[in-house]
């Protein structure tokens, strides 16, 4: 089985047990973490563009696992995170670990975001360089060891 497949298959059974997670995690801080590390995630490269923009919002509108949320509002959240980033991208860098590390004293709901992260990296199929440094940042924030997620 070739990487690909092996990371596609993987990204299948993560999905499937973050739905029900994602469910217990019914929450503000919840919401807002994950909105966070999905824009982090797209804007790994130290850019977000239109398109990467895009397929974020619609992977968030269209996920079972977010749907225990109001989607409207998690779209809103999404994008006010990555017009931080496009305004200066280090300190929104900044603002959106520190809204990620709130989920320290809930490590249950801090591993389910960073499952989240890698979901959302690996959606279009290339868990890039970029994309692992942001989630091993994103880990860090929660002082969570990235060698947990094989990052």
């Amino acid at each position: 089985m070739g990487f690909l497949s092996k990371l596609k298959e993987g990204a299948m059974e993560l999905q499937s047990q973050l739905v029900t997670q994602v469910k217990q995690f019914k929450n503000k801080n919840f919401a807002d973490a994950t909105m966070a590390v999905c824009a982090l995630v797209s804007a790994a490269d130290g850019t977000i563009d239109a398109t990467e923009r895009k397929k974020t919002a619609a992977f968030i509108s269209s996920n079972d696992m977010l749907s225990v949320f109001d989607v409207s509002q998690l779209q809103q959240t999404f994008n006010t995170y990555c017009d931080k980033l496009v305004k200066d991208f280090d300190f929104g860098k900044i603002d959106l670990l520190q809204v990620v590390s709130k989920l320290k004293k809930t490590p249950p709901q801090a591993r389910a975001a960073v499952q989240v992260a890698i979901l959302i990296a690996g959606a279009d199929g290339n868990f890039d360089a970029d994309e692992k440094n942001v989630i091993r940042e994103i880990c860090r924030s929660l002082d969570i060891d990235p060698s947990e997620f094989d990052l």
